[in-house]
């Protein structure tokens, strides 16, 4: 990885091991991989993380993603290619994302309440802060994806 300022890792190593701990344990809580990563590419489509859309893109294809439903991911609400659960997940993670605006409103909340059981409702949750935190660690510090 490429960085245009710092590298966080040489940095600050402790704290980027808490967060890769973080992310340890989203990749085990239970939750589908396919949900994961679209809700990755959709935080990261939002917040404008080239190097995570990047990643995220090739982590989903690997896992068995398709195109289509990637190329169709800005326009989720739209296509009919995503399930009721990931409808939620991904209102969900529009909300959270844009936070200062939308203040999480009660009835997306309500709506991933359907789809999600307490645990999972906590851990799509964490993901969202943490794909955020990542966002945030790529875009501030200029992380470059590789061009192939």
């Amino acid at each position: 990885m490429e960085t245009g300022r710092l590298n966080a890792y040489e940095v600050a190593p402790e704290a980027m091991r808490a967060v890769q701990r973080a992310e340890g344990y989203i990749q085990q809580c239970g939750l589908e991989k396919s949900l994961i990563e679209l809700v990755k590419m959709r935080a990261s489509q939002i917040n404008g993380c080239a190097y995570c859309l990047d990643v995220h893109s090739k982590d989903a294809r690997r896992a068995g993603e398709t195109e289509q439903r990637l190329y169709l991911l800005d326009a989720w609400h739209e296509s009919p290619l995503y399930t009721d659960r990931e409808r939620a997940a991904l209102a969900w993670t529009e909300a959270l994302t844009r936070v200062a605006e939308t203040h999480a409103p009660d009835a997306i909340y309500d709506e991933v309440r359907r789809h999600f059981e307490d645990k999972e409702l906590v851990d799509l949750t964490t993901l969202i802060g943490l794909i955020n935190l990542w966002n945030r660690l790529a875009i501030g510090f200029r992380y470059q994806h590789p061009v192939e």
